[in-house]
């Protein structure tokens, strides 16, 4: 099969088209012949020589932790889940390939009329974001901020956040505010001053803040926010201990993946698609995200 990896690690430039065995499934899994795939910043890590946690590095290295596609095989004692079956799904590495397989506890029925881009691009991103969340214990009547509230995590955070009942405050250039507005969030600019804008739009004060931007970004949350618990960052893991608040990694589950679903069928999360490329083009879509504040999510589609 086509998967697109590398053999050396290093800049965009080192991934590329190769041709490895087709997995097969064994007792317990399934097979998914892929439909799309997420393009996540781990995966420019994995392309750098970063090692997930829980994952294990090995030559030809395929990135990629988030897919949707159709069952084409079944292993022994899957009785969940058939052949021919649509699903969107989650593994650690090897999702960039047209096919993969994963344990049947990792995938999820994809709704009928969720586009392919969209169910390949949900589930990394989105767990990142409700695990974040849950763990900084938003709720209604919160007044949240979220640093990066454009990107593929921060998007997600902000609907599910105005979802459950907060008000809203996120970062972004200035470019992408009326997209915020659009998902319910109010938007803020960075820059100097960015703290005294914060600040102002929430006079009463915030009770929680998730930076998915860097360093400058959870330090401003410091000053903002006074539990310094239900402070966390997905990015700033090297002074997150510094500073004494939250270092949070996503924790998913085929439960928490079927909760988001069901809010996507309910109209409550949606998924900007910035851009499409095809799985030869793998290393422009690295390239993409690498640009930095990006809208939404890169999409690898896979024919």
């Amino acid at each position: 099969m086509k998967a697109a990896g590398v053999y050396t690690f290093g800049p965009p430039e080192v991934l590329q088209t190769i041709e490895v065995d087709t997995p097969q499934a064994e007792a317990g899994e399934v097979r998914v012949r892929v439909k799309a795939v997420g393009v996540q910043p781990a995966d420019l890590a994995v392309r750098s020589g970063w090692t997930p946690p829980g994952g294990s590095i090995r030559i030809p290295q395929i990135p990629g932790n988030e897919f949707a596609g159709i069952i084409d095989q079944v292993g022994e004692g899957v009785t969940s889940i058939s052949v021919g079956d649509e699903v969107l799904g989650f593994r650690i590495l090897q999702c960039y390939a047209e096919y993969l397989t994963v344990p049947a506890g990792q995938v999820a029925l994809k709704p009928r009329q969720m586009p392919w881009e969209v169910a390949g691009s949900l589930s990394a991103s989105g767990q990142t974001a409700h695990t974040a969340l849950k763990e900084l214990g938003v709720a209604s009547g919160d007044t949240v901020l979220i640093h990066a509230a454009a990107g593929g995590v921060g998007s997600m955070a902000v609907q599910l956040a105005h979802a459950w009942g907060a008000k809203v405050i996120g970062t972004a250039s200035v470019r992408n505010h009326d997209y915020l507005r659009s998902l319910g969030a109010i938007p803020v600019s960075y820059g100097d001053g960015m703290t005294e804008r914060i600040r102002a739009l929430a006079p009463n004060g915030i009770d929680a803040a998730l930076d998915a931007a860097g360093s400058d970004a959870l330090r401003a949350s410091v000053e903002l926010v006074a539990d310094r618990s239900r402070i966390g960052t997905i990015v700033s893991f090297d002074i997150a201990e510094e500073l004494g608040v939250r270092s949070i990694r996503s924790q998913r589950s085929a439960a928490r993946l079927a909760e988001l679903i069901d809010l996507y069928e309910q109209g409550k999360l949606s998924i900007h698609i910035r851009k499409v490329f095809s799985l030869d083009r793998a290393a422009d879509a690295h390239r993409e995200i690498e640009q930095g504040h990006g809208r939404g999510k890169v999409v690898l589609t896979i024919d």
